[in-house]
Order: structure tokens, then sequence, then C-alpha cells
């Protein structure tokens, strides 16, 4: 028997178990019904806990979130964009035009970036993270 087993009282887990499981029915999420179930618990908790990583339901709050976190990743995975269509979403969220980039990148290059003709440089690729306040990676090809 390992240490952690000798120490514990199965007994106890089972009847605490239990209750907590018919408090929270805590479970891998396995389908869109329990993903919404399982959204709602942490939507309550992180009400109740907030910022505060001492209090005694933190723990609940990181296991929930992993698992809605998981969910995501392997359901709703957002698929990266081409370095020009996050540019091209920038300039319009925005409401920018080509011109107001002038002092970053010419026109007549920022027009070969958006069609596809001319890739973002690295150097480039910082400028526009920094006058985005975006990561310099949105404008790598993956």
């Amino acid at each position: 028997m390992t240490a952690i087993a000798e120490d514990l009282d199965i007994k106890a887990l089972q009847k605490t178990w239990a209750a907590f499981d018919r408090v929270a029915h805590l479970r891998p999420i396995r389908s869109d019904e329990e993903y919404d179930r399982t959204v709602a618990l942490m939507n309550y908790l992180l009400d109740v806990v907030g910022d505060q990583e001492d209090h005694e339901l933190s723990g609940l709050l990181d296991l929930v979130s992993e698992l809605v976190e998981d969910y995501d990743t392997d359901h709703y995975a957002i698929e990266a964009s081409e370095p020009k269509e996050a540019l091209r979403y920038l300039i319009a969220a925005r409401g920018l035009k080509q011109g107001d980039l002038a002092e970053i990148v010419p026109q007549s290059n920022l027009s070969a970036i958006l069609s596809g003709k001319r890739k973002i440089s690295a150097t480039l690729a910082g400028k526009l993270a920094k006058y985005f306040n975006v990561s310099p990676a949105l404008f790598v090809p993956a």
C-alpha cells in the first residue's frame, strides 16, 4: 500500500463524496448539457470565491475551471487565422483605414500583405503588435 492509501479513510471519503455529489454532481464533461451545468457551477463559484486565492472553495473552483477549459479546448477550439486575416480584422474592428498605418507600414506594402502577395516580416509583426496591443505571434503564420 502507498502512503496515501494508508492515510485514507475510505469510508469517510465515500460518505463525504456522496454528500458532495448530491450537491455538485461534478463529473468529467461529456455532453453540452453537462457542460452548461458545470459552467453554471463555475460561475457561481467565481461569484463566491472572487479573487480570494485562500478561499476554502478556491481548489474546487480550480478543478471545475479545468474541466470547463478541457471541454472548451476539445469542442470549441478556434482555428488560428492567417496573419493577413488577423490584421484585416484588427483594422476593421478599430475603424481604421490603410492610411492610418502609414507610419508603421507603407500603403503599398500593406495592400500587398492584405492581398496575400507579401508576408509580414518579424520586424513588422513586432510593430503591429505594439500598435494594436496584441502578441506578435498573431502576425506569424502557424
